[in-house]
Order: C-alpha cells, then structure tokens, then sequence
C-alpha cells in the first residue's frame, strides 16, 4: 500500500505532524502561504493538503489536483477554500471550529480592558520616559456594557468571560440563541446604542461582508470602542478611520484585516496605522500555544479518520457519515452525483459479482451522495473500478484501515 503524503503549509503546529506520523504519513512543512501558482506545481505529488487562514484553495488549484482526498483547514474559517468547488471533485474539507474559541475570547476580553485603561498609549510614552499616571479618560469595565455581534461559540465565551467581571452583557445574532448567564438579546441598532462596547463575531458571508460603513459605526454610542476579531472584511477600514478621527469612538482594537501579509517575512500596512486609540494586533487571535496544539490534534485527527475509516463528520462541504471500523471486510467508498437510481445500480454491479454486503452507510445532499459499502471479498479492487468507471462516479477509492 502507498504511503500517503500530506503537506501542512503556514507552520501548522507540530502536534499535527506527528498525530499524521504516528498513523503512518509522510508529512512535509512549509512556513509560509503559498500562492496559486506555487500550488500548482506543489500539489500533484500530494495525498492531502492542511492550511491555515492564508492559503487559498481556489477553483483553479482544485480543478488540476482533484486526486487530493480532502483538505483540512487549521482554523475556524473555511472561506479560503472554494468549498463548492470542493465538494464538486469530491474533496472533503474539515476545520477546527472550537479549538481556539477561548484563546480568542481572552483576547479579546483584554483588549477591552486594555482599551479602557488606555494601556497602549501609556505604555509607550513609559517607554519614552515620560511618566503619565492620571485616572482622566481610564475606567473600569465593571457595569459597563458590553454588545456582542455574533453570538456563536466564541461570541458566547466571550459572554460568560465578561459577565464574570461585572460587565452587562446584550448580544444580536441572525439565527435564534440561547442567552447564557444574564446576557439579553437586542436588535442589532439598539445594541449598538445601548453598548459602552461592541465586539464583533460574525463570520464573513454576503451577509457581513463591509457590514459596518461609516453609517453603521456612527451608530454605536458616541465614547464607545469597538472590537473586531472576527473577519477583516466586516469593517470598511477606511471608515473607521474617519470615525476615529472624528472622536465618535473613545478606542478600538482591530486583529484582522481585509489584506493581511502571507507570512511574517511581509511588511504589514493598514490606515489605521498611527491613529491614535487604536490598537492593533495581527491577527492573533486564535495563537496561543493551547490553541495551535488543539487544532493541530483536532484537524490531523479528522483527515486521519476520513483515509481509514472514510468518517466524514464534521466536514464543512460534504454529507456526514460517522463509521465504525470493521477490519474483517474491505471498505469501498464511493462519491457520486446524487441522482435517482444511482444507489440501485451501485447495488447491482455488486450482487453481479456474487459478493454479499456486510454493512452499507449513505449520507446526501443537494449536490452528492456518500455511499460506504463494507464487503467480504477478495473482488474489492475489481468491484471499486467496475463501480467508479460509471458515468455517475466522481471518485471511488478503497479505504485502508490499518
């Protein structure tokens, strides 16, 4: 049996490396995003692929390397993946949804300190010499309130983290949640309004893309700040700006950027650059060494399960299968079109062939249908190529529990 190869871009942690090791992969690092062009020439010699938020899989790299099995993305976001795309050459695509969802709510809980304290400013003029000890424009968060956009998992950690120190905590989301602790739900304009903060925890859809414009950000309370740690696109950049500079807002605290470096070896620009009130981190989130062990684990574990068992749960793009592993019998996993009939003629070619089914597991969606077939047969091989050449077939394999 071939070895399987799996390149992890981006200085993946090492605990994903060695979770790929220990399972009998070849694993290769880089320390950087490549571009398209790069994955291009990288890819075709490559079983899988891991990623972080920098990597972009695009319809182009996709389409001339669908022999990869699946992708993992090392981090919350799937949006640097055509998932569509994707799921149309049969790739899977896991993520890390909750790894890092309390690193990024600490983060954020201290830019709301650091914020309210004025922490940045007097720092640096305490390294310039000048001693600034004063309690003007520096506050305590208990009793203020604190606006939550988003109220996912990290949205509501951050919840929890907040109401523990004495904020008061009102929250909007599109879908319907269930308020944790004391936190009440409001209609986004009235939070914005209501809050001494707002911190922002949307992913990036049509929905949220460019969400807050200078019109949106006049909205929140005059003396406020403002938190983003969600998604570089959700605020016009240059709008904050304005705002800043206009006084409306007391502070903010920005981590992500609708153009960020593809490594650390980039120089990093933004608008914000030298306003005052305004801090700045890049895109650090989700980095703490908790989160990146987490994820490395998490995700490696996903694509490990999905080559040896043909699992599929917690895929972003693909129909979910969870699967037992029976190393009695050869496993065929197959990906095809959902179309009517297909499962009748799957079927067929294996009663033709004498071979009796052992277990059968399908999982649909508007797009594609999984099908595992457990069998007890020295036919697998044959029975795999008879079933992929059919014109319904997207991708056939057998799937190598050991």
């Amino acid at each position: 049996m071939k070895v399987k190869k799996i390149l992890l871009c981006e200085n993946i942690h090492e605990s994903a490396k060695k979770s790929f090791i220990e399972s009998g992969f070849e694993v290769d690092l880089i320390d950087y995003a490549p571009s398209e062009e790069e994955l291009l020439k990288l890819l075709p010699k490559y079983d899988a692929v891991g990623i972080r938020s920098k990597t972009k899989l695009t319809q182009k790299v996709l389409e001339a390397n669908s022999h990869l099995v699946v992708v993992g993305c090392f981090c919350i976001g799937t949006n640097q993946v055509d998932l569509v795309c994707a799921k149309r050459m049969a790739i899977p695509v896991f993520n890390a949804p909750h790894s890092n969802t309390r690193s990024v709510a600490e983060l954020v809980i201290s830019h709301i300190v650091a914020l309210a304290r004025k922490i940045p400013e007097i720092s640096s003029k305490a390294h310039k010499g000048i001693w600034q000890k004063s309690a003007v424009d520096s506050f305590e968060i208990r009793g203020k309130t604190l606006g939550i956009v988003g109220y996912g998992h990290i949205g509501s950690q951050v919840s929890i983290l907040a109401e523990a120190m004495g904020m008061n905590v009102l929250f909007f989301d599109i879908t319907k949640k269930l308020a944790l602790g004391n936190a009440n739900y409001r209609e986004l304009d009235e939070l914005l309004a209501q809050s001494d903060f707002v911190t922002l925890h949307v992913p990036e859809t049509d929905l949220t893309k460019y969400m807050f414009d200078e019109k949106e950000l006049l909205k929140i309370k005059k003396g406020g700040y403002l938190i983003n740690a969600s998604r570089g696109t959700v605020i016009i950049i240059e709008d904050l700006v304005k705002v800043m500079k206009a006084k409306h807002l007391r502070g903010c605290a920005i981590d992500v950027f609708p153009s960020e470096p593809s490594s650390n070896k980039e120089k990093f620009s933004s608008p914000l650059q030298g306003v005052e009130d305004v801090i700045l981190t890049p895109h650090i989130g989700g980095s703490t060494t908790e989160a990146q062990v987490n994820i490395g684990k998490e995700v490696s574990n996903s694509l490990i399960h999905f080559f040896k068992s043909g699992a599929s749960s917690g895929s972003t793009n693909f129909p979910e299968l969870q699967l037992p592993i029976n190393k009695d019998s050869a496993r065929i996993m197959n990906i095809h079109r959902n179309a009517p009939g297909v499962l009748g003629k799957i079927n067929t070619i294996i009663a033709e062939s004498g071979t009796n089914i052992e277990a059968q597991f399908l999982s649909t969606d508007e797009a594609v249908g999984y099908l595992v077939v457990d069998v007890h047969s020295s036919k697998a091989q044959e029975l795999m190529e008879k079933i992929d050449a059919h014109d319904y077939s997207i991708k056939t394999r057998i799937v190598n529990f050991s």
